[in-house]
């Protein structure tokens, strides 16, 4: 597939994805297409030689693999790991505030979000439902507003005079959305009932509410941006991006070896969940592939992980926040990540394979590492790598306005990393010969 058609189809999955929830739904259609069989954790399994196999915890995190022409005790497995989530508004359990006349929603924040990027935007809302049916069954869905059914307006200039040279957010007074006017003479849980009617266009039984996990979201679509729209924005560009990416290349890898796709939740959080890269989930589903702790402790000496999180590119404005030599450029290719202290998980070996492999397909390549004066965030390739023991490379295709509402990118990075990623599941390559 070409830059610009992949870019297009990659769009659609952005606005179709609001919530983790939904971009699992939608990766396990593609996959579905391309041959891939639903596997239950809880039943037992009789996985095939080369079969295509998805397994998902949550409805938020996903796992897909191929199994391999052999055994991963022999040739090991390319891994490549994604998260689903991004830094948003999340719906507090009672949600409604009555104040001077509307409704608003209560939210807290989900992970580091840029919160001034969140006022005076068109908002809708998605996510999870679990509601109680009229025959007494309990049953979840998804559910996706898609209309604008919210907006958090700034305070004019007018009544804070100093709102441009200083600006601090209080995410418990500020944050909340405006969703209605309130009437004082109804008798309806306004909200909830507008969310029981959403629910019925999937569970036609539902009687009532039961919980929800719902977030906030730009309804605005993702576009092509710059004279020549060479540049990609939307929101949750971090990470649904490497989450495209490499359910597109693993969907179109044929290979004998064995290849792996986790996709995990809450790494905005902190990873500790059990959909999260800090929990038994990918370890869990490894172990069953490999069949023994023999053959599963041999494959992961034998293994490698591309650990794909967004890079910070360059801001043109604020170019004194990177170090000199390591400052990735959108549209010049994917980042290699390193950081001295272990925030990414990096070494020489596995800087050295992906390089190789990008070399193979004609793949241009950055490297990022922090200023030295300055804090490094991280990625689940060190979590994971400690789990499991797994040589790991983090990149990432650099990014400006991280963690905003939306986001930009590179159109040829994004196209730059599914080529990565499917050249890293399907060459053959001595990954490491030992010294």
């Amino acid at each position: 597939m070409n830059m610009d058609d992949f870019a297009l189809d990659f769009m659609a999955f952005l606005e179709k994805s609001p919530t983790p929830f939904h971009a699992v739904k939608n990766i396990c259609s593609i996959l579905e297409k391309s041959g891939f069989v639903k596997l239950d954790e809880s039943e037992a399994w009789n996985l095939k030689p080369k079969g295509k196999y998805i397994v998902t915890r949550n409805g938020s995190a996903l796992i897909a693999f191929i199994t391999g022409k052999e055994s991963p005790a022999i040739n090991g497995i390319r891994l490549t790991g994604a998260h689903t989530d991004s830094p948003c508004l999340k719906v507090k359990p009672v949600p409604e505030l009555k104040s001077s006349g509307y409704i608003e929603l209560d939210v807290e924040i989900y992970g580091g979000v840029l919160l001034n990027t969140w006022f005076d935007r068109d908002l809708s809302i998605a996510g999870r439902t679990t509601c109680l049916t009229s025959d007494g069954i309990i049953m979840s869905c998804l559910v996706d507003f898609i209309d604008t059914v919210a907006f958090i307006p700034s305070l004019a200039i007018h009544l804070n005079r100093d709102v441009n040279s200083s600006k601090s957010v209080n995410p418990q007074k500020e944050m909340l959305p405006i969703v209605m006017h309130h009437n004082a003479n109804s008798r309806t849980n306004d909200f909830m009932d507008m969310l029981l009617d959403q629910v019925r266009g999937a569970i036609p039984e539902a009687s009532e509410i039961l919980e929800h996990e719902l977030f906030l979201y730009d309804a605005q679509r993702p576009s092509f941006v710059g004279l020549k729209k060479e540049f990609m924005t939307g929101a949750r560009i971090d990470n649904l991006l490497s989450c495209y990416a490499g359910a597109r290349a693993i969907a179109d890898t044929a290979t004998d070896f064995c290849s792996v796709l986790v996709l995990n939740d809450n790494e905005e959080v902190g990873s500790s969940s059990i959909s999260g890269a800090d929990g038994q989930f990918l370890k869990s589903i490894l172990e069953r592939i490999c069949g023994s702790a023999e053959s599963f402790s041999r494959a992961m000496a034998k293994s490698v992980m591309i650990s794909t999180d967004n890079a910070h590119g360059v801001h043109p404005n604020y170019s004194e926040k990177h170090d000199t030599n390591h400052r990735p450029i959108m549209n010049n290719g994917p980042a290699i990540k390193i950081n001295a202290n272990q925030r990414y998980a990096t070494n020489s070996e596995t800087s050295a394979i992906i390089k190789m492999v990008a070399k193979r397909n004609s793949i241009q390549l950055q490297t990022f590492t922090m200023r030295s004066d300055m804090a490094c965030g991280s990625t689940i390739g060190p979590i994971t790598a400690s789990l499991l023991g797994i040589k790991t490379v983090d990149i990432g295709v650099p990014t400006l306005g991280m963690h905003s509402i939306r986001e930009m990118a590179g159109k040829l990075d994004i196209h730059g990393l599914y080529k990565l990623i499917k050249g890293f599941n399907s060459d053959d390559i001595q990954m490491l010969v030992p010294y």
